[in-house]
């Protein structure tokens, strides 16, 4: 039972990443390479849902609402492997209901937030997404490490969140999270499906990275 409202939850929040931040992306017609208003909404639009479903979902299921976060926190010890399975077909599930919706109200036809190689280069793209991705899951694993922080931790995760986005969203769109980009480039098909494996690898190597980081330098000193 724990087990279905978990799944439930990361369903819920994945959904509402999608929906409601990749459609912002969407109608306010974000450009990475035009750093106006819209790409401002757009990064904020990721750090609120965040802060929103942290603060709805936080207590069933931790919000993770991204792979690579999940895997960040299964190597620091956060989880088991089978919670990491469900939660991770709850968040690509999730994400996919959430293109699906939104598709239907804006069209297939539009961006639906699918992100897009760097400079049409594979590498570059790969270490932009690794870099932003490790940031995030290292601020992740930090905040919520210790019960004094968690009354904020959602604030400071939102927050970080639309950091990565305002510096991210020039170069690849930002993904840091291999669900939120599988729903678009699902239905997008052509490059962004092409080279969804970009988005795939790159994040989770990331979360893997900074759980790593974190147990040898946050984690041990906390322990001293």
């Amino acid at each position: 039972m724990e087990n279905i409202k978990k799944f439930c939850a990361e369903f819920i929040g994945t959904f509402v990443l999608v929906l409601f931040a990749c459609g912002t992306a969407t109608v306010v017609g974000c450009n990475g390479a035009e750093p106006n208003g819209a790409y401002i909404l757009t990064a904020l639009a990721f750090g609120l849902v965040i802060v929103a479903m942290a603060y709805s979902i936080g207590n069933v299921s931790g919000c993770h609402i991204n792979p690579a976060v999940s895997i960040g926190v299964l190597l620091n010890g956060g989880m088991t492997v089978s919670e990491f399975f469900i939660y991770i077909i709850a968040q690509f599930a999730g994400a996919t209901a959430g293109a699906a919706v939104l598709g239907a109200l804006v069209g297939f036809d539009t961006s639906l937030g699918a992100n897009a190689l760097y400079d049409n280069n594979i590498v570059k793209s790969l270490i932009i997404e690794c870099i932003l991705t490790f940031v995030f899951v290292l601020v992740i694993l930090s905040v919520t490490s210790k019960k004094k922080y968690e009354k904020f931790a959602g604030l400071v995760i939102g927050f970080t969140l639309t950091l990565v986005h305002i510096f991210g969203i020039y170069f690849t769109g930002t993904s840091v999270n291999p669900a939120r980009s599988f729903g678009p480039a699902i239905f997008k098909g052509g490059d962004a499906l092409a080279c969804y494996w970009v988005f795939l690898v790159a994040p989770l190597v990331g979360g893997a990275l900074a759980a790593l980081v974190f147990r040898a330098l946050i984690k041990s000193k906390d322990a001293e």
